[in-house]
């Protein structure tokens, strides 16, 4: 086993990569553990700030990173976003003998490439939706032609959650096509995956993985779409709820069993095996669970729910995931639900303007079981400022679905941003399958 620093005799120094909602409800999280000795982010954002030393490195830069580590007696870092896990920053720490939690490169496919983890379903006869793979527009159009529709047109790379289109109509599914192989969402675009549309209910199903073990953390369902009732374009995501609604105990274990642990079984199997937390996007179909997507990091709003509903020590269940020790651990969820409100900046997820204000946070924040997470933030003084698209996830506890949204909605009313926006449905669902 590689030898790894492990930070000052009474802690562990700990590095967060990322600078959004889900890296802030991270650091909230890591912070309460008695084994953390000194906590950065880095970059961070204006809320990170009050809860760890934010640290101007660029993500990207991994030659900086890996120095910063050194300097620091870094024991663990924590990569929150995709695009340095894509880009292979735990192989290039784990090189220098820093642990890092999160997978490989390789592993690290099954969000890179969307082609890559249908051809590992169809082969290892993990549920999903039928598929094809094209790298023209030409032979694309053909073949939405002779299908049915709706189809679902996804981008083969990374591209911020916003590059699936699902059409429902061949002159939709066409403009698509122009978009991704014109280049709108640059490389990612230049193949493309069409699926099969799945009927059914979306929801998030959450593991922590070392490779072997699997531990299943809570679930959760987000809502993409920029409009209420799921209208208009996709986005980073625009809230979430935890437990996802659809979930039962039942449909939660076939998707276990069906779908996460096969996975990882064939991720191993073709010698890419995985490590750190696998984000099973689902479709709940009247056959049972399918696969929409893999993330390989917690998802952003979903982490959010998640860490609110959290009593265990995260620290100490990332450290057992990086050591091969998650056969040592059993996590500990409140039976509240969570339910996370997005505000994003006017325009989102298209052209936005950064630099307005926001007022109230303060007061929203002070309410009972609410938490308020920044994304794109910054202090200017003692001012909030806007610098992003989504720009602040303002989450509550609930005994019920119903009662987490009020106060999450009631938290919202309090935020004086009248160049905010937000979604006024986050939960409904469940209260619409009547989940009060």
């Amino acid at each position: 086993m590689r030898h790894y620093d492990r930070g000052s005799a009474s802690g562990i120094n700990v590095l967060v990569i990322g600078s959004g909602g889900r890296e802030h409800a991270l650091c909230r999280s890591l912070a309460k553990s008695s084994r953390c000795a000194r906590l950065y982010c880095a970059p961070g954002n204006g809320g990170i700030g009050r809860v760890a030393e934010c640290i101007a490195l660029n993500p990207a830069d991994h030659g900086d990173i890996v120095r910063f580590c050194h300097e620091n007696r870094i024991g663990l870092v924590v990569i929150g976003p995709e695009a340095p896990l894509v880009a292979g920053i735990v192989d290039t720490l784990g090189e220098a003998g820093i642990r890092a939690f999160g997978p490989s490169r390789a592993a690290s496919r099954l969000e890179a490439s969307k082609g890559f983890t249908r051809d590992l379903c169809a082969r290892f006869h993990i549920p999903g939706a039928a598929y094809a793979r094209f790298t023209a527009a030409d032979s694309a159009k053909a073949y939405i032609r002779q299908h049915e529709k709706p189809l679902v047109i996804k981008a083969d790379g990374l591209a911020a959650g916003k590059g699936v289109i699902v059409a429902h109509s061949d002159e939709e599914a066409e403009a698509a096509l122009n978009d991704m192989f014109s280049g709108v969402f640059g490389t990612a675009g230049m193949e493309v995956v069409i699926e099969e549309y799945l009927e059914g209910e979306e929801a998030s199903v959450f593991a922590l993985v070392d490779g072997e073990t699997v531990l299943p953390l809570a679930t959760a369902q987000d809502y993409k779409r920029e409009g209420e009732g799921d209208s208009g374009r996709n986005t980073g995501g625009m809230g979430a709820c935890s437990p996802a609604p659809a979930m039962t105990p039942e449909i939660r274990e076939r998707a276990m069993s069906e779908i996460i642990a096969p996975t990882i079984r064939a991720m191993a199997q073709t010698g890419a095996p995985y490590r750190g937390v696998l984000y099973a996007g689902l479709m709940v179909t009247a056959e049972g669970p399918k696969l929409i997507e893999y993330n390989v990091r917690f998802g952003d709003p979903e982490c959010q729910a998640l860490m609110m509903r959290l009593q265990s020590d995260l620290l100490e269940a990332l450290l057992a995931t990086c050591d091969g020790r998650l056969g040592e651990i059993a996590l500990k969820w409140s039976d509240d639900v969570a339910v996370s409100v997005v505000m994003a900046a006017q325009g989102y997820p298209g052209v936005y303007e950064r630099g307005s204000r926001i007022r109230g946070v303060e007061k929203a924040a002070a309410m009972k079981t609410v938490e308020i997470f920044h994304a794109g933030t910054r202090y200017d003084g003692n001012e909030l400022i806007a610098t992003g698209g989504r720009v602040l996830n303002i989450c509550a506890l609930g005994a019920t679905i119903g009662e987490a949204r009020k106060r999450a909605y009631d938290a919202v009313n309090l935020i004086d941003w009248p160049q905010g926006i937000f979604r006024r449905d986050i939960g409904r669902r469940g209260v619409n399958r009547g989940i009060e």
